[in-house]
Formats: structure tokens, sequence, C-alpha cells
């Protein structure tokens, strides 16, 4: 009885690792007899702390919708598309992120630049960052709903708080004045406080001719290119090599 008022109160605590810890000590009494009450305690402390952070990493990802499961482990270096390993792993140490800088990456059509901006998401969420990713179009299309629906300040504010927000697809086809005007909002919010990755097909010396007005393309890039690092992919697309080989793993376009 006394045992199984111990899990019942640490479930009620939502000390789930704990718990699950507990029950398991209890299973296998002969593992941990030899361990001191410290030592015992201390275990179920690390698995309380480890459950926490599972959880956490769950629920970020979750919240982020990533459109590709995609992991730096596995991003594919043999394909000659000028991706660098020690660059890859400057990067995904996070840095940039915590000095609020920008990832910019850029190629043609299916080398892989939506797989590299989720397993970059994927990342922020492992190592405890708050990410969101949206392809540029659905992102200005729910723009232009919460603006209908008086959800705008909201969205604009939850945006505001993310840590990392992936835009993909960014420059497909030249932006319309509500969507430039709604970009430099959000660029506004997050200039110099928060990160931003983009990806597009267009290099970024194109980017302010698809954006539009002169002006507001001046201030958006202004706060997005300056100080932010840059990713030039290039070569053929890997889409079409899969094909070929009939390897089904995805690497975004």
């Amino acid at each position: 009885m006394l045992t199984e008022h111990i899990v019942q109160n640490l479930r009620s605590l939502r000390l789930i690792g704990m718990a699950n810890a507990f029950e398991q000590q209890l299973i296998q009494p002969a593992t941990h007899e030899s361990l001191s009450f410290e030592e015992r305690f201390g275990l179920l402390l690390d698995h309380e702390a480890i459950d926490r952070d599972n959880r956490r990493v769950t629920r970020l990802l979750s919240t982020a919708k990533l459109r590709l499961k995609a992991h730096v482990a596995d991003i594919d270096y043999q394909h000659q598309r000028g991706l660098s390993k020690s660059r890859m792993a400057s990067l995904t140490q996070g840095h940039w992120i915590e000095r609020h800088q920008n990832l910019l990456i850029t190629g043609p059509t299916g080398c892989g630049k939506s797989y590299l901006a989720c397993a970059f998401g994927d990342h922020a969420c492992r190592q405890g960052r708050t990410t969101r990713y949206f392809r540029a179009p659905r992102l200005f299309e729910t723009l232009t709903i919460a603006h209908a629906d008086g959800s705008y300040p909201r969205l604009l504010a939850s945006l505001a708080r993310t840590e990392l927000l992936i835009l993909d697809d960014f420059a497909l086809q030249p932006l319309a004045h509500e969507q430039r005007t709604d970009l430099l909002e959000i660029m506004e919010d997050r200039h110099g406080v928060r990160s931003t990755l983009v990806t597009s097909q267009l290099p970024v010396k194109n980017w302010h001719k698809a954006i539009g007005d002169p002006t507001l393309a001046d201030a958006i890039l202004d706060r997005l290119v300056h100080n932010a690092h840059k990713l030039e992919l290039k070569g053929e697309s890997m889409r079409k090599n899969q094909a070929v080989s009939g390897d089904n793993e995805p690497y975004g376009s």
C-alpha cells in the first residue's frame, strides 16, 4: 500500500519519470539493493530530468510543424552541391541562433534546401528552442486570414516569440503589397532578437526585385540579410538522382 501511495503521489505531482523509475526499482530490487539511498534517489531524479527533456522536445517538434522528418546526422555530403561538413558542424552548434542571426539557404530546385531547413529546425527543437516552419506562400495565406478574422496581432506576437522561424520556398513569385508589409512587420519584430531561416531558389541578390517595392525591399533585406549566414547550394536535382537510383530518402526542394 505504501509503495502504491508513493507512485500515486509522484504521478499526481506530474513526476512521471520518477514514478516510472521507482516502479522499475520495485520490479528489479536486486539490481538496486547494493546502492545507497542517495544513489537510488539520484537515479530517480535523473530519470525525471530525462523524461522532462524528452517531453519538451516532443512538444517543441509538434509545435514546429516541420514539413519533413529530417536530422542533421542524416545529411548527405556525397552529392556535389557545395555543402561542407565543417561549415555544417559550425552551424549546428546553434551559436547563430544564440546571437540572433539569420541563415539563408539558396540553390536550384531539388538540391535539398527544405531538408536542410527542417534538419536545422529539428536540431533547434532538440536544443530546447521554440521553432516554427512555414512555406512562404502558406504563411502569407495565414496572415491574410488573420487580417480578416482579427487574429493578426496575436499571430504576429506568436511569431515574434519564436526563437527560430523557418520560411521555406521564399520568393517563388513576386510579393503583393500586403505581403511585403506583413513581411516587414515580422522582420522588424525579429531583427536582433530572434533568428530566421529562409530558403529560396533565387540567389539573395535577386530578392530585392522579387519583393517588389524598392523602399520596402530595402527595409526587409536590411533586417534579413545583414549579418546573416549563407549556404549557396548548387548541382543537379537530388530528387532526379533519387528517381534514377531508386532511393526514396526525402531531401526537399
